[in-house]
């Protein structure tokens, strides 16, 4: 049995194949299927959540930075917030910096 697969791996080397071409691209195609499905199609659709949730902000949400700063949204601009963390203490941050909403934590 060995004999034969040696004598047919040898005729397909001479014939001008490499023996196993095929399988090695086949390998490199379901590992890019693969890291497609498992990696970037997720972490592509939470960040358009993610952008989703940040574009939706509004006055009174209350909300976490990427610090770990509680606080409620005072002011919505363009690319900033203005949030109360305490009686007459605001910050301003940026939006990409919300990671999270704290009334939906909380329950």
């Amino acid at each position: 049995m060995i004999e034969l697969l040696q004598a047919t791996g040898a005729a397909g080397a001479a014939a001008g194949q490499q023996p196993g071409m095929g399988g090695f691209w086949i390998m490199i195609v379901l590992m890019i299927v693969v890291l497609y499905f498992f990696m970037w199609r997720p972490e592509s659709k939470r960040r358009k959540e993610m952008a989703k949730f940040r574009e939706g902000l509004k006055k009174g949400d209350k909300i976490i930075t990427a610090g770990g700063i509680y606080g409620t949204v005072k002011e919505v601009k363009d690319t900033t917030l203005l949030i109360e963390v305490d009686s007459n203490v605001t910050l301003r941050i940026d939006k990409n910096m919300v990671v999270a909403d704290n009334s939906q934590l909380q329950k």
